[in-house]
This record gives C-alpha cells, structure tokens and sequence, in this order.
C-alpha cells in the first residue's frame, strides 16, 4: 500500500495487525476544526478548503456526500483521484501551487506540503487549507461534522444531520456500524490469521442480521429522518456486492439477500444527488486494481449487474 517515513515516500507498507492477525486502523494524524467563530485559526470561508478524495474510498465517501447534500459544491472545492493508484492515491492534476510531478499529483504531496517530515500512510479524505498550506483534518468523521454545521453560510442551513436531540442516538449506533461494518469488511478482508478472519466475519454478519431486523420497523436508523448514521453506513453498503463480498471474503450473503438492508440502500441512493457520488467502474478501479497484495494481475470484473434505480418499499415504512 505505501507509506511516508519522514518524507520519503516507500512502497513497502506491511498492513498493520495486532498479535492475533486482526487488522489495526491507525488513528489519524490531522485533527484542527474548521469553524464559523470568527476567532478560529480556520475560519469556514467560501474557496478557502480543498476537499481532496478518492472515488473508490467509503471513507472519503462520507465527505462527498455530505458535501452534496448541504449543496456545499461551490463553497468547497473538491478533487477527486481519477488514475490508477502508484504511489498511494494518485490525480491527473493537483490545485494552487501543488502541481503534478511527471504528470501524477499524489495525495502525499498534500501531506509533506503540510509537514515535510510527515511518517505514516497519506489517506483520503483530506480537508486541506488553501490560505495557510496546511492539512486541518483527515479524519471522515470529523470532516462530516465541519460540513454539517460550519459551513451552513454557504450552503443548505436547514439540513442538520446531528440534530441535539438525537445525538446520543446516532453516536450508539456509529459506534455499532464503525466496529462491525464499516471497519468490519476491512477486519474481515485485511485480517492475516484464519482465527481473526473467522471473527471479524461473524461480527459483520450479526451486525448485518442486527440492522436488517431494526430497519423491518423502522425507515431510518435513528428517529425520524435520514441522519449522519444512515450517512456513515450507506457508503459500505453500496460498494458490498461489488467489492468486500468476493474481494474481501465476506462471502456469507450478497446485500441483494437482505430485503431491507438493500431496499434502504435503493432508497438512499435514489434521494437527491447521492447517485452522482458513486462512480462503480472508479470503485473496482481503486479496490482491484489498486490493491494488488489481494488482486495481484489486477484485473476488473465486469459484473455484478445491480441497479440501485430499482423501486424501494421504504416509503410505507414507520419514520423511527
């Protein structure tokens, strides 16, 4: 996968694993906060940051579709990987005065351009401050909330996907969805002993057992209303049948097994501007392609043929 040791970029990266085989997600390095307070050292202006991502990634998934739905697009620029990976996530075309070096601008030189002597992996999403050069924050679930309540000037103020009142809420079951599948397909997929695969495995279906019955009672997963959790599950969702379910060997049962985990999934996907957010040729091109320790030729699959256009039953379905 490739990574930074002060500066240097090296395409040796042994993907990190506990004692056991079990896959180990490093903490994020980049944790400032844009805000609308005037005296904050990043103040939410309109051009100011860069949101720079990964078509393929979930992570950076989550940002993409925020971004979209509070109609941030002209407020945040964004700049999307659009070639294959080499060292790491790799552009046809950089922003400011980062430029392309022999015709490829990789996310790395975000991160060195920020701090010169930066060790560790350069990940997408990356929320990037034009005026001081600097990264603030690379961490998803962070950026989503700068996105959903700091930018509101400039983009859609009256939709709050963490309302006060439901937050307890939606923080319980992002801890729930985070463990066991959002970070579960990568424990299942990532794992390097046949004990931790087998666990990780379990938990994700369980988990996907848990929310098919909590979503055959409820529309959303929490209240009344579409919020950030459906946000933060959506994105692994949608890329299951294509990627985790043969690349990752989560192989138990397809999404298109589940009627109401799938029939959500039609219906987030069907809401306004979310389908233009996912891109499954760039999705296949950043899993199969881009991670040849799992796909060593690299070769795409033509299939599976999903149509997420199809009609959902959602809508007859209590709010929460």
């Amino acid at each position: 996968m490739g990574m930074l040791v002060d500066g240097t970029w090296f395409d040796d990266d042994p993907l990190p694993a506990d004692r056991g085989g079990a896959f180990l997600r490093p903490d994020s390095s980049f944790r400032d906060r844009v805000s609308r307070d005037n005296d904050s050292r990043f103040k939410a202006e309109r051009g100011r940051y860069q949101l720079v991502t990964a078509p393929s990634c979930p992570w950076a998934h989550r940002t993409v579709l925020m971004r979209a739905l509070k109609g941030l697009d002209g407020a945040v620029p964004l700049l999307e990987s659009d070639l294959p990976k080499g060292q790491g996530w790799a552009y046809s075309r950089g922003f400011d005065d980062l430029a392309p070096k022999n015709g490829v601008f990789h996310v790395h030189q975000v991160y060195t351009t920020a701090r010169p002597d930066y060790t560790g992996r350069a990940t997408v999403p990356v929320l990037w401050d034009r005026k001081t050069k600097t990264i603030v924050n690379n961490e998803s679930s962070e950026i989503i909330r700068m996105l959903n309540s700091e930018f509101d000037e400039f983009g859609d103020p009256t939709l709050d996907l963490y309302p006060a009142s439901l937050r307890g809420e939606i923080d319980e079951i992002n801890r729930f969805v985070y463990d066991n599948v959002n970070n579960g397909v990568y424990r299942v997929g990532l794992a390097k002993s046949q004990e931790a695969y087998e666990q990780a495995f379990r938990n994700l279906f369980t988990a996907f057992d848990e929310l098919e019955t909590r979503l055959s009672r409820q529309r959303w997963l929490v209240g009344d209303r579409f919020t950030e959790a459906d946000l933060r599950l959506f994105p692994t969702l949608v890329r299951f049948d294509t990627v985790y379910y043969v690349l990752f060997k989560c192989n138990l049962r397809r999404l298109a097994d589940y009627h109401n985990l799938s029939n959500y999934t039609r219906e987030i996907y069907q809401m306004p501007g979310v389908a233009a957010t996912v891109d499954f040729h760039k999705i296949k091109l950043g899993y199969y392609g881009g991670m040849r320790h799992l796909n060593p030729r690299g070769i795409l699959p033509l299939g599976p043929g999903l149509d997420f256009s199809r009609p959902h039953d959602r809508s007859g379905l209590a709010a929460g």
